[in-house]
């Protein structure tokens, strides 16, 4: 094969993965601007501007969530990474899925390649662009970890072809499960499941359900990167999709729902106003104070977790949390399919 010709083919893949990832917004903006109550998925969010925005939240000093996540990394990841290779000190590969930057990851990997000799690790992501980011940042800090992408919508229950060379643990943190409401997150760690093998481990990132303000802070902060990373989802369709979004009529507000509890996240219409999205052939129409619900977070107990795992096909082994316990990272089993069947009879019984 000549160098010509692979360079054509890279470019007929690169030109298929964005013609995908563009029909994934669209339906995305079809669906949830077509709705009763307007809404647009979080996965949006995160093209390239909105991640290098994302980016900046995670240094925000009040955003706490990355920094205490990252510090449990930091202080713990020797022990996690014994306790992911289970009683008989399996060989694993890390897989993860949204990977972002990576930034943290680095940490459990370090950890994996001093105790093993080498890594395999499979960042997971919608986008091109992030899973090259993460590659970047990998390979700077860990020359030798070798990396497989693998560019998928994980959240439509696609099978991701997994090497199985290894025992695996994978990799769903910076509390990204708190973006889905309980049963859609019970159906996303079930997929999960599903391409996993027992005895394959998961490590979970939650954070945990504490007082008000701290978390209105998180969401609200002083410099206003949040409000522009909210409105980057309208940037977004302006550029994918040829809207007309203007972006300054379009009022960013985070509140927190204690009932549900969740942080929600809104995009609020300050005047009545039409918005054309020529590549869907549609007008969508926006009265003054009507909103746009771009965002969940979820906040959860203990109990919360274990539920929801043991919901998925998994067993929670062992948490690490901060100092205030404002954070938790979840090891948690795979559980193979007779002995859950066994548990739901012996439950059934009782």
């Amino acid at each position: 094969m000549n160098s010509s010709s692979v360079i054509d083919n890279s470019t007929d893949q690169s030109n298929a993965a964005a013609t995908l990832e563009t029909f994934a917004v669209a339906k995305a903006a079809l669906e949830g601007l077509s709705a009763k109550q307007k809404y647009l998925p979080s996965w949006l969010f995160y093209d390239a501007p909105g991640s290098r925005l994302f980016e900046a939240i995670t240094r925000l000093p009040e955003y706490y969530l990355t920094s205490l996540e990252h510090s449990i990394f930091l202080r713990h990841a020797d022990e996690i990474i014994v306790a992911a290779s289970g009683l008989g000190g399996e060989q694993l590969s890390i897989l993860e899925l949204g990977a972002g930057s990576a930034s943290k990851t680095v940490a459990l990997l370090r950890a994996l390649m001093a105790r093993q000799g080498h890594a395999l690790y499979m960042p997971v992501d919608v986008s091109e662009a992030a899973l090259q980011w993460a590659s970047r940042n990998v390979h700077a800090a860990l020359p030798a970890v070798e990396v497989r992408s693998i560019c998928s919508e994980f959240t439509q229950g696609k099978s991701l072809n997994l090497p199985e060379e290894n025992s695996r643990l994978a990799l769903y943190i910076g509390s990204s499960i708190g973006n889905f409401d309980p049963e859609e997150a019970v159906e996303l760690l079930q997929w999960l499941r599903s391409q996993l093998q027992p005895g394959d481990a998961l490590l979970l990132g939650t954070d945990m359900a504490k007082a008000a303000a701290p978390l209105l802070a998180a969401y609200n902060d002083k410099a206003g990167v949040t409000a522009a990373f909210n409105r980057n989802i309208l940037a977004r369709l302006n550029r994918e999709l040829k809207a007309d979004f203007a972006l300054d009529a379009f009022e960013h507000r985070a509140i927190w729902n204690a009932e549900e509890s969740r942080i929600e996240m809104h995009l609020d219409s300050n005047r009545n106003q039409a918005v054309r999205v020529p590549l869907l052939g549609r007008s969508f129409n926006f009265r003054r104070g009507e909103s746009i619900h771009t965002e969940n977070s979820y906040k959860f107990t203990v109990e919360a977790v274990e539920d929801m795992l043991l919901k998925s096909g998994f067993v929670l082994e062992q948490s690490w949390y901060d100092s205030d316990r404002w954070f938790g990272v979840h090891l948690a089993r795979v559980v193979d399919s007779e002995t859950m069947m066994e548990d739901d009879a012996e439950e059934e019984a009782a």
